[in-house]
């Protein structure tokens, strides 16, 4: 928690010396290597490697991926130290702390105990810290393009302990209206690109009633004495296991298309993730990782995580972890290293279950 490893979202804003995964993989690396422990790096992007290495006993059973995410969300708002990594009551509080640098050392535990005691009848287990899973899941991405032969996998997030067996996606788009600049003082010569869409906003909100849909950046003009000739802004709509990026897209466009404005308005799809589908109650690996941890929920939640590429990827998929999801990404996030600790030694027991 101490490195930073704040994922720039596509700010430019923001203090170089803390951006990217780099200095955090260097770390986990120093580690592995000083437990004699083969790795790798996948270079993704500058500064964002991801790190990759297995554990192969003599009898594999299968073939298991624990997979976490390396980078934060920027530090803006916090009232603690995001990098103090402070401990008191049982708590260790800093930005990551929670999501999900708490489940990453979890499972960083998990491996280096098998590397230790090496059970000669276990699962195959290869450990990877991916990139980017807090804007554009270019980690992942590439994981699942290696094309690795996983039986199933266990993500990193906080889910006090819980499994989370599905999970919403997400599709994002702009939309952009155009308008007729000219000078303020006299309005009638022009047409606003702001004024048109603030009309779009609003049918946005009333259509927010049947779907879960928000705008989450707006921008248009240039200054306050020029009537604006574009304003634009970025949409984030949720998605229901069985949605699609390409049906919401249409969705949305056919409602734009029944509010009857005189102008046209021009989306762009720039994002997407699918939902997590759901892992059956009596998948035989999940019921391993369920008698693992004891006698946790199965529960399904609306954020995303990198378990939906992997199981797009045809990957049996779930989240967990330490740490709830109401203290990722809070002003003084913050994690129970016992949840940690009882966190890695269930991912222990899931490994050697047979």
């Amino acid at each position: 928690v101490r490195i930073p490893s704040v994922n720039p979202m596509g700010r430019t804003d923001i203090d170089p010396d803390t951006l990217h995964e780099h200095r955090v993989v260097d770390f986990i690396a120093a580690i592995l290597t000083q437990h004699n422990i083969p790795h790798r790096r996948v270079l993704i992007a500058p500064q964002r490697p991801n790190l990759i290495a297995t554990f192969t006993p003599a009898q594999p059973t299968r073939h298991l991926l624990f997979e976490a995410h390396t980078d934060t969300v920027p530090v803006d708002g916090m009232s603690i130290d995001p990098f103090a990594a402070s401990i008191a009551d049982g708590k260790l509080s800093g930005r990551g702390a929670c999501d999900v640098k708490g489940g990453g050392t979890a499972m960083l535990a998990a491996f280096l105990r098998l590397h230790a005691e090496n059970p000669p009848i276990a699962a195959r287990v290869t450990l990877a810290f991916c990139i980017d899973e807090e804007h554009t899941f270019l980690g992942v991405q590439s994981l699942v393009a290696e094309k690795l032969d996983f039986d199933f996998a266990v993500v990193a997030e906080p889910t006090n302990l819980n499994i989370v067996t599905q999970h919403m996606g997400v599709a994002r788009w702009t939309c952009e209206t155009d308008g007729v600049a000219c000078h303020s003082s006299r309005p009638g010569d022009g047409v606003s690109a702001v004024y048109r869409m603030a009309k779009v906003i609003a049918a946005i909100e009333a259509y927010a009633q049947q779907v879960t849909i928000s705008v989450g950046v707006v921008q248009g003009g240039v200054s306050a004495n020029t009537v604006p000739d574009r304003c634009r802004i970025e949409v984030d709509r949720r998605l229901h296991p069985g949605e699609s990026a390409a049906t919401a897209l249409a969705d949305f466009e056919a409602m734009i298309a029944t509010q009857g404005f005189d102008f046209a308005v021009a989306c762009v799809p720039t994002f997407h993730c699918p939902p997590l589908p759901e892992v059956a109650a009596d998948h035989a690996i999940l019921r391993k990782l369920i008698t693992a941890i004891g006698s946790p929920k199965l529960e399904s939640v609306p954020y995303g995580t990198d378990a939906s590429s992997l199981a797009e990827a045809g990957i049996p998929s779930v989240v967990f972890g330490p740490g709830s999801i109401a203290q990722a990404h809070t002003h003084d996030e913050w994690v129970s290293l016992a949840e940690v600790d009882a966190a890695a030694e269930m991912l222990y027991r899931f490994a050697i279950s047979d």
